[in-house]
């Protein structure tokens, strides 16, 4: 599903992200693995065509992101650790100007904003601006916006910050019927527990350098993905 070959992101003489490789196949999802400032948010900000690639190059679903950018962002959603929403709307207007952006018809947004506004306890709170939402409230708008035009690629950088344990467990068992589906999810966290539960693969990035990637049973034998990062000497340097 997504491919990312020799990737290097460089901000004057430090390299944010260095040489990466790395392919996240169809129906997997696959946890990101670093401290701050390894490179993770950098990485998904590439791929999600926010920041130009200078070197190496970036396919979803066989199109490349340098020739066919648009064709690419069309079929992917990036959910960030801090969204940026339009707070002067409501959250019912929020939902509708993404479904007009991706030109999704009014019967099925209407079938998407039920089911998914439902299932994050949100509905009666839509008709509200989101200026009154609390931050949980607003991961949560913005959790959905991510899943109403059925991406096939999904990024997600830090998605559990801010959640209450009942819409965290939502969002698993909503993240895993997604990728069951044929889809992929790309996601960072530094919730070490939740990746080794929930991911099929991980890969670890330190320095902006791929330290180890695979399934996740495979990378860390048996060991707990905590007590594996730990021992592969990552720090915060």
């Amino acid at each position: 599903m997504l491919k990312i070959k020799n990737l290097t992101k460089q901000y004057g003489e430090f390299k944010a992200v260095d040489d990466l490789t790395l392919e996240i196949p169809s129906g997997s999802i696959y946890g990101f693995i670093g401290h701050n400032g390894a490179g993770k948010t950098t990485t998904l900000k590439s791929i999600a065509g926010l920041l130009p690639i200078e070197q190496g190059n970036i396919t979803v679903d066989n199109i490349s992101l340098e020739n066919n950018a648009l064709e690419v962002k069309k079929i992917i959603a990036y959910l960030p650790d801090n969204p940026d929403l339009y707070e002067y709307l409501s959250g019912a207007a929020y939902l509708n100007f993404i479904g007009d952006v991706f030109g999704i018809s009014a019967k099925d947004r209407e079938e998407r904003i039920h089911k998914y506004a439902d299932m994050f306890e949100l509905t009666k709170d839509l008709a509200q601006p989101i200026s009154s939402y609390s931050h949980g409230m607003k991961q949560k708008l913005a959790i959905i916006s991510a899943f109403i035009h059925q991406p096939k690629l999904l990024l997600m950088d830090e998605p559990f910050v801010g959640l209450d344990p009942k819409t965290s467990k939502e969002l698993k068992e909503l993240m895993r019927e997604f990728c069951d589906q044929g889809n992929a999810i790309f996601f960072s966290t530094h919730v070490l527990e939740v990746a080794e539960k929930l991911c099929d693969h991980i890969a670890i990035i330190k320095k902006g350098k791929l330290v180890v990637s695979g399934k996740t049973q495979e990378v860390i034998g048996n060991e707990s993905l905590e007590d594996f990062f730990l021992d592969i000497g990552d720090d915060n340097a």
